[in-house]
């Protein structure tokens, strides 16, 4: 006898078609029968050893996280709730051309500093990989050999391979370092990485020409893999900075991910169709393009990456010696706060938008929740003596949210054909962004069941099929016979995102049960001990 029949549900596939109401049943990890009610009238109706009575509830396919920043969270935290409770049962990490593999022991020390304000420390963690496939390795052992709380995808991040091969200069690759950087891509595809982030606003990955990209991104496409990049500027040139990242996957034959698509700042106000109209142009002429974004209006990174690129050379010891030097740290003010710094998306800082959302040393937390405008209110001192003072004390250590955003450029761009859902989520600081614990189930409360910019059955193929086509997962994304059983069941009439700003942790409602691998990882609205996760490798 089959182990399971999930009784009266009413299925949206993931396909965007009708929903329809089914009997489905669960065997071995797999889905391996679905019986609709129509099909069902005056037959027996599948039994299984476990009946569960789904009526008045959606079954969809599990949600997909295209942008998520568990990287070591999954190896930290079996619990893993912040995404698990959201229905989320695959993420794809090594995001923004930053994370821990492929490594050296030099590049793993310096990689854990630059990324301390995403990840924490690490100082917690065994960090007994250098190479993507170890990295894959230790996922699939997750905790005590029995695995992690969600499958996970993994990108080739193209910051940590320059670090890698040719440090963090700004600088022009050499014909041996490219080779070298090439090299490491095609390592990370072949060991199972699903394609190549890069983080353009981020050092040292920023200093990589197109051409040395173009080259990187034609290995990627020779694995059938895709480039993610978070590139040159979400602000000043946000548009021509897109346009460049079309036309250089075009260039290099490579499928295109457009991480975290937003408009953002004052000058983008409005703008999301002048970008969609980009993408329709590229589309409607063969480009392989998607995109991910998350359901609201202020960013969230670290505090020292609205620093100059020139500020950021060397790596982190480099970035303190500079701000401890008056004179340096008058040169990156004026960037910053007159000319628009580069790590600011081209727009001069705005303090009173900046909000500290997390600290890496608890001694600080007084400035957590406030703007460094605020924080510097209340010290009698500027905000770029506030600033500068934080990012000394706290190692570069601190997060921020960036309010910048527009709620219309956020609606335009959820709605396009090629969009898909990604959290974007830093999981650590005192207060951060509620996007990491609330991002799927305000897809379907607020923006579905709320405001009707997207209909059910459209939102969870956003969510759904659509990116687990881009990941080229042929037995995921839908509820199909013979499609892995990993499964969500909801409330369409009561999910909701139960994290706010001032209660970024608070768990969604709404969401009573979620499978991975046929196995219950949320039962009845509660966590259970089951560890179903395991890395998601490129398949052939």
């Amino acid at each position: 006898m089959d182990e399971l029949v999930i009784r009266d549900a009413e299925v949206v596939d993931g396909s965007g078609g009708p929903s329809y109401r089914a009997d489905v049943v669960v065997d071995g990890g797999r889905i391996v029968s679905i019986v609709q009610e129509a099909a069902a009238a005056g037959c027996q109706r599948p039994r299984a050893r476990r009946e569960l009575d789904a009526e008045g509830l959606v079954l969809s396919p599990g949600f997909i996280d295209m942008h998520a920043h568990s990287d070591l969270a999954l190896l930290r935290d079996p619990d893993h709730s912040a995404k698990a409770a959201q229905g989320v049962t695959l993420e794809v990490i090594g995001q923004d051309g930053l994370s821990y593999a492929p490594v050296d022991d030099r590049t793993l020390a310096e990689v854990r500093r630059a990324v301390t304000g995403w990840n924490g420390s690490g100082d917690d963690i065994d960090f007994d990989w250098r190479t993507v496939g170890e990295y894959l390795d230790r996922l699939d052992a997750g905790f005590e050999g029995r695995g992690i709380a969600v499958n996970a995808a993994y990108l080739v991040p193209q910051g940590t391979v320059r670090a890698l091969a040719v440090d963090w200069e700004d600088r022009e690759a050499t014909p041996a370092e490219l080779d070298r950087m090439r090299r490491l891509v095609a390592e990370g595809m072949e060991q199972g990485a699903v394609g190549m982030s890069s983080g353009l606003t981020y050092t040292p990955g920023m200093y990589a020409k197109d051409a040395e990209l173009t080259q990187l991104c034609r290995v990627v496409a020779s694995y059938g893999g895709y480039y993610c990049p978070h590139h040159r500027s979400y602000g000043a040139g946000a548009l021509e900075a897109y346009a460049e990242m079309v036309a250089l996957t075009r260039a290099a034959g490579c499928s295109l991910h457009l991480a975290h698509a937003t408009m953002n700042f004052g000058v983008n106000k409005g703008r999301a169709p002048e970008l969609l109209a980009l993408l329709d142009e590229a589309l409607a002429s063969g480009a392989d393009i998607t995109l991910d974004t998350y359901p609201y209006t202020p960013g969230c990174t670290t505090l020292v990456a609205l620093l100059p690129s020139w500020a950021n050379e060397g790596g982190p010891d480099a970035v303190l010696a500079r701000l401890s030097d008056d004179s340096t740290a008058e040169r990156v003010r004026h960037d910053m706060e007159v000319v628009g710094a580069d790590g600011c998306h081209g727009m001069p800082v705005e303090w009173d938008t900046i909000e500290i959302s997390g600290v890496g040393d608890p001694a600080l937390g007084e400035f957590v929740g406030r703007t460094v405008q605020q924080a510097a209110d209340a010290r009698g001192e500027t905000p770029w003596t506030t600033a500068r003072g934080l990012l000394l004390a706290d190692g570069l250590g601190s997060t921020i949210l960036q309010h910048v955003g527009h709620e219309e450029n956020v609606r335009a761009i959820m709605r396009h054909r090629v969009h898909t859902g990604g959290s974007d989520g830093i999981l650590r600081g005192e207060k951060p962004h509620p996007r990491a614990y609330g991002t799927f189930p305000r897809y379907l409360g607020r923006y579905v069941r709320e405001l009707g910019v997207l209909s059910l059955e459209e939102c969870v193929a956003h969510l759904t099929a659509r990116p687990a086509a881009r990941l080229r997962l042929p037995d995921r994304g839908l509820v199909r016979e013979g499609y892995r059983a990993d499964l969500v069941l909801f409330d369409p009439e009561t999910v909701a995102a139960g994290s706010t700003f001032e209660e970024p942790r608070t768990l969604p409602t709404g969401i009573p049960h979620v499978l991975i691998d046929g196995r219950f990882v949320i039962e009845d609205g509660h966590r259970t001990d089951v560890l179903a996760g395991r890395a998601v490798r490129r398949t052939a």
